[in-house]
């Protein structure tokens, strides 16, 4: 009989168990983790065998002094009632000791059961049978545990074994389970007392556990099981390498599909204009997906194969659980996660949904303001978006607020110490941005200007295209875009030519220098006559003169004009300055330099050919002579 198990064990268990226990052990964390739990329910268990131990020194004299007191009353006659009722005394007493000292011993159990991992008795399958807490006599419960799972390893090359060899028989302070004239394991108090119940009791479910540990060990390691279980894992093979065959045709069948439909399914993509992925990229990345697709697809039907493969053989059921643990601890645990944090995403949907219908109700009063059709007193329509932007921002900030706590992970000091960073390099890296956005909110409520001013900031003049919380864009009479920040547009003097254009029209003026020769009246009115020859110069108010100084050599005549179209400032100009050249050359008033003299001696006049009159003549020398006929000095 013995023959036969070694047998069995040499051929099967060698093959199957040893590939387990080899090709799949424990990882060094699940080690870890192992000794860890031991080491402590070890520290726990010593700490609670110290208290038993005072516990069974009590008992053993209890039962002693017991002993003594029945032996005294078996002695007495039966007219001695008094000494009878002394010693039954006694005797109850030493009962109720016994009472409160096992019911101490459940109470530090019962302390103990939530705390301490027992050892485990292993079967013959590496399965666990039963766990042992106590210690008995010299022998810990880790030594108990491993003594109890050798003997029951070798229950298991009794071929003739059946389930009433195990016989169940009390000894002086045990119940002993024993196999012919071997003990298998013994039950004491304490054991009785840790799985709650009695010691015949525990012993008797020992006993079935064990015996039908055996007999399923014969019954799976007999050839024919041994044949079955290999049929039915080359049949689980056969089916995974049929599926696998045919995710390789379907692969090989898409591919070619894929390269088919180039230019007539897939086509190029374009984005106004440019080519963002032609049709020879869609296809490389499609393959490469497809590919990496069909690898997942084998890869995870390999995974899926080995545990049911593990699973057949009885020695290997652990690892089949361990690979498929794997996959499905994972997802039970984001699962359950899912579960518990449901209350809490209910939550923050809720809150989004009313933030959000209060954030669109201020959208529609923006949206009325700017309009005109909602008007509030002392509330411009312009500051409706610039406002409606900041509250929006305060009401986002303090969203974000009310649902942080119910975020996932925002407990985990890792999530706060990223938080804490990011408001670190935010606060000290936005010093500058922080300056131009308040810089922008007092444009915006400044008005300084808007959307399509004329205006002049700096040295730049142009039209406003732009305003934002950053930046201020302009484009230039020579259409050149320049982004001035708006901490620089505050520090700086601005010039708005278009705020009162409308109303009360811009006033152009530039500057004629002319000679005293000139009558003032008369350089006024030709001044007007050209403002009013100008296009875009207001006919009213009429445009005047200003004498804004007189020189050495000539006066200075300043002509303004009101105009309603401040973005063609530049073109009136132009104009007005040709118009002055006009009428000036018309009325026969030269435009001299600044240094020119009046006296002509012999020199033409400066106005164009085609304004001089028939009879124009230039003017002869003026040559002064002394009494002798001489030129004086000075005068030559």
């Amino acid at each position: 009989m013995r023959i036969s198990g070694i047998f069995k064990r040499l051929q099967i268990a060698t093959l199957c168990l040893s590939f387990s226990l080899v090709a799949f052990p424990l990882s060094g964390k699940e080690q870890s983790k192992a000794v860890k739990s031991d080491t402590s329910s070890v520290v726990l268990l010593d700490a609670y065998e110290s208290k038993l131990a005072l516990f069974e020194k009590q008992r053993v004299e209890d039962s002693v002094k017991r002993s003594q007191l029945e032996t005294q009353l078996m002695s007495l006659k039966s007219a001695d009632n008094a000494k009878k009722e002394v010693l039954q005394k006694q005797l109850l007493e030493l009962q109720t000791k016994e009472k409160d000292r096992i019911a101490q011993k459940k109470a530090q159990i019962a302390s103990l059961r939530l705390k301490v991992k027992g050892f485990p008795v292993a079967g013959l399958f590496n399965d666990t049978l039963f766990y042992v807490y106590s210690r008995l006599g010299s022998f810990s419960a880790k030594d108990r545990a491993n003594a109890i799972s050798e003997r029951i390893r070798d229950l298991g090359s009794y071929f003739m074994f059946r389930a009433d060899s195990l016989k169940v028989s009390p000894s002086e302070t045990t119940v002993d389970i024993s196999f012919g004239d071997k003990i298998i394991l013994s039950v004491s108090e304490n054991d009785a007392l840790w799985n709650d119940t009695t010691q015949t009791g525990l012993a008797q479910k020992y006993q079935q556990i064990i015996a039908n540990e055996v007999i399923k060990y014969h019954s799976e390691t007999s050839f024919g099981m041994l044949a079955k279980q290999i049929g039915m894992a080359l049949l689980v093979l056969i089916v995974v390498f049929t599926i696998i065959y045919f995710i390789r045709r379907g692969t090989k069948f898409l591919v070619m599909q894929i390269i088919q439909k180039e230019n007539t399914l897939i086509k190029e993509i374009k984005i106004k204009g440019y080519v963002l992925f032609d049709a020879k990229r869609q296809i490389r990345i499609l393959l490469r997906t497809v590919t990496i697709l069909k690898w997942i697809l084998i890869l995870l039907v390999i995974y899926i194969a080995l545990p049911i493969i593990f699973s057949i053989f009885p020695w290997t059921k652990g690892v089949s659980t361990l690979l498929f643990g794997y996959i499905l601890n994972p997802v039970k645990h984001i699962a359950v996660a899912f579960w518990n944090y449901l209350p809490k995403l209910v939550t923050i949907l809720v809150i989004l949904f009313i933030f959000r219908y209060i954030l669109k109700g201020l959208g529609f009063l923006k949206n009325e303001v700017e309009k005109g059709n909602l008007r509030l007193p002392g509330f411009y329509p312009d500051w409706a978006n610039p406002t409606y932007q900041i509250i929006r921002m305060l009401i986002l900030a303090f969203l974000v607020i009310v649902i942080f706590p119910y975020l996932p992970g925002s407990e985990s000091p890792i999530f706060r110490g990223v938080s804490v960073f990011l408001g670190f390099l935010l606060t000290f890296g936005s010093s500058g941005s922080l300056s131009n956005i308040i810089s922008g909110l007092v444009i915006t409520y400044m008005r300084l200007f808007k959307i399509g001013d004329r205006v002049k900031i700096g040295d730049v003049v142009g039209d406003v295209i732009e305003k934002s919380l950053l930046v201020t864009r302009i484009r230039t009479i020579k259409n050149e875009i320049i982004s001035i920040p708006n901490s620089t547009v505050m520090s700086s003097h601005s010039i708005n030519y278009s705020s009162d254009a409308p109303d009360k029209g811009l006033i152009l003026h530039t500057t004629v220098t002319i000679g005293y020769d000139v009558p003032w009246k008369d350089m006024h009115q030709a001044l007007i006559d050209a403002a009013l020859r100008t296009n875009l110069i207001l006919k009213e108010p009429k445009p005047f003169v200003l004498q804004t100084s007189l020189d050495d050599f000539y006066v200075s005549y300043q002509i303004n004009g009101y105009t309603k179209a401040p973005q063609q400032m530049m073109q009136i100009y132009s104009e007005l300055h040709q118009n002055i050249q006009d009428v000036c050359n018309e009325r026969g008033i030269e435009i001299m330099s600044p240094h020119y003299h009046a006296q002509r001696d012999g020199n033409l006049t400066s106005i164009p050919e085609q304004y001089w009159a028939d009879d124009y003549e230039p003017p002869t020398f003026k040559v002064t002579m002394d009494q002798k006929g001489n030129i004086p000095t000075g005068k030559r």
